[in-house]
């Protein structure tokens, strides 16, 4: 529950995969404006990283074990859909090389060359804390 006066907060876990060009996979749900990671909220019982896999096949068909996922960090961000609302994402990476397709509730992919000039539609998760963290940097 959350305390007088401040925003709700959103629990999610979401999964970094890149393609065989090195480039990061971003979705953007259905009704949205913003690109994201595959991901979404736990279901009952689930740690982080079990949601992280079964989110991960269910929005792009990826299949990966929870136990092969590796822990990227844990942040607090803005979410980039619900309005005076904050997430604490559990981020990971999927080793190797994938191929996506969009199911569920995506509505488009998009492959972010990571070396190239990023779009101004990317949420604050992956701008904020992401980024920085895959490019060695603080965030």
């Amino acid at each position: 529950m959350n305390a007088p006066g401040t925003n709700p907060l959103i629990v999610v876990s979401a999964v970094c995969v890149f393609d065989e060009a090195g480039r990061l996979l971003t979705v953007r749900k259905r009704g949205t404006d913003k690109f994201m990671h595959p991901g979404g909220k736990p279901e009952a019982g689930e740690t982080a990283a079990q949601t992280a896999a079964r989110e991960l096949a269910e929005e792009v068909g990826i299949v990966v074990a929870a136990d092969e996922l590796v822990l990227l960090g844990i942040w607090f961000a803005d979410a980039a859909n619900e309005a005076a609302t904050q997430i604490q994402a559990t981020v990971f990476t999927a080793p190797g090389v994938w191929h996506a397709h969009p199911s569920a509730e995506i509505a488009e992919i998009r492959w972010l060359d990571l070396a190239e000039k990023l779009p101004d539609d990317l949420a604050p998760l992956l701008t904020d804390h992401v980024l920085p963290a895959l490019s060695g940097q603080p965030g």
